[in-house]
């Protein structure tokens, strides 16, 4: 059933009644739980990927991503139900739907600017099959003002006109790790349309498998600022806190203990306190927060200050790393390209099988590249896995000079009770907070923090 026109509540049961067919272009992490989560609504889905391994195994019923809890249970039911099925044929996928949600990749290319083809290819096989009545949904998080600039364009490409076909942008805003919680209700939908009714109409499919409703923003301009801003403002605000860190150590005090101290005094009206701040880190990784803000500050004339100097301060926090290490072995008398380092925790975050962007991934590249024997840990990743990140999986204590903890640090307590003995140089580097620095050094380690200048 076409949905476009149709009052909400209609929508809502024909989608419950599986009257109304979704194409799903793209099965990554989002887009392959937001085709499930679709399908248990009572929905009909087609996911569409290019990878021909995707779609055997979602069409056999398995699960290609790991990492996202009940999303193999929910994929293997939808399947065996009939309600999800897979295929690398867009075209076909687009004339059987009524409803196309677009949440492929956008990338960076060399010059950080947002490389746009795999949306701009997804919406022209949507357009040669688009009909009067369909919707397309952009959950993909792009460039502010590419729905209406770039997007709307492509599908008139149809012979369609304005109006005969909706058109919203609708970002996911989901986490991974948490990827059906996030789609099924930890916050409302933010949902923008080119017209009112398209909005409706997308306000009412993300009704019926968000149990926190929507909210709507005035334009798809919004919505795509939406995104945009607020990851934006993580990496400002981890950049300004990974700054303060960096002014403690010159100063010779604890980043931590400030900001503990400086979050103490609450507002009596909001019970919240008056400065919020982050901790430091050895960088910012992922898909998002290292990624989204050049989505802006290529699309607009507005000269930005604040944007481009916080990317610079946290992609510059795995070379500091690097320093802090390098300047505790030069006191300690070993060079670094005489040292074996270990680096635990290659993921871009705890609990996160991912190492897009990750700066311990960075912190492990740079030491080889100042000539270290680097190992490598993480508890997400097998030993294959690290060697694939052409680094060496960590297979014994003996001999090494220095441990740096990026995060990851389930055996840190093990570390300071057993292992500084085993160690040549009994160095630890802790870029997150881990180590209980007095029983480390009561252990006999020496022990550097990120953000400590004591």
């Amino acid at each position: 059933m076409k949905v476009l026109g149709r009052c909400r509540e209609r929508i809502r049961e024909s989608i419950r009644a599986g009257r109304v067919r979704f194409a799903v272009y793209g099965l990554g992490k989002m887009g392959l739980p937001l085709a499930a989560v679709l399908a248990q609504s009572g929905s009909y889905v087609t996911g569409v990927d290019i990878d021909p391994q995707v779609v055997s195994q979602v069409n056999d019923g398995g699960c290609p991503l790991s990492g996202e809890p009940g999303l193999a249970e929910l994929v293997r039911r939808m399947t065996d139900a009939g309600r999800l099925r897979a295929t690398s044929d867009g075209e076909m996928a687009a004339a059987a739907a009524d409803v196309m949600v677009v949440l492929v990749p956008v990338l960076l290319v060399e010059n950080k600017g947002p490389d746009l083809s795999a949306v701009t290819s997804a919406c022209r096989t949507i357009s040669r099959h688009l009909v009067s009545g369909d919707l397309v949904i952009i959950e993909t998080t792009v460039p502010p003002r590419t729905t209406e600039s770039v997007i709307l364009p492509i599908l008139l490409e149809s012979g369609l006109s304005p109006g005969d076909f909706g058109l919203a942008f609708c970002p996911e805003r989901a986490s991974s790790g948490h990827a059906l919680r996030d789609i099924t209700g930890a916050y409302p939908k933010v949902v923008g349309g080119v017209d009112a009714v398209s909005r409706e109409a997308a306000s009412a499919i993300y009704e019926v498998i968000n149990t926190s409703g929507v909210t709507a923003t005035s334009d798809t301009t919004t919505a795509e600022a939406v995104k945009l801003f607020e990851c934006i403002y993580r990496d400002v605000s981890i950049a300004f806190v990974n700054e303060l860190a960096l002014l403690c150590e010159e100063l010779g005090i604890d980043s931590a203990e400030v900001i503990a101290r400086a979050g103490e005094p609450v507002d009596d009206a909001t019970g919240c306190p008056f400065v919020t701040l982050l901790k430091a880190g050895a960088g910012v990784g992922g898909h998002c927060i290292p990624v989204y803000p050049y989505f802006v500050t290529h699309s607009v004339d507005t000269p930005t200050e604040v944007i481009p100097a916080a990317r610079r301060r946290n992609e510059a926090m795995p070379a500091h790393v690097v320093d802090i290490v390098r300047t505790a072995l030069d006191h300690l008398g070993r060079r670094l390209d005489e040292t074996r380092v270990l680096v635990v925790g290659l993921c871009f975050r705890p609990g996160v099988r991912e190492t897009r962007n990750s700066p311990g991934l960075a912190v492990a590249r740079r030491l080889k590249q100042w000539g270290a024997s680097v190992s490598a840990y993480d508890s997400l990743l097998s030993p294959d896995e690290i060697r694939d990140l052409e680094l060496v999986p960590c297979s014994a204590f003996e001999g090494l000079d220095c441990i740096v903890f990026i995060h990851d640090c389930v055996f840190v307590g093990d570390v300071v009770k057993e292992h500084a003995g085993r160690m040549r140089t009994p160095l630890l580097v802790d870029c997150c907070g881990c180590v209980d620095m007095r029983a480390a050094a009561a252990a006999g380690f020496v022990c550097r923090r990120l953000g400590n200048g004591r």
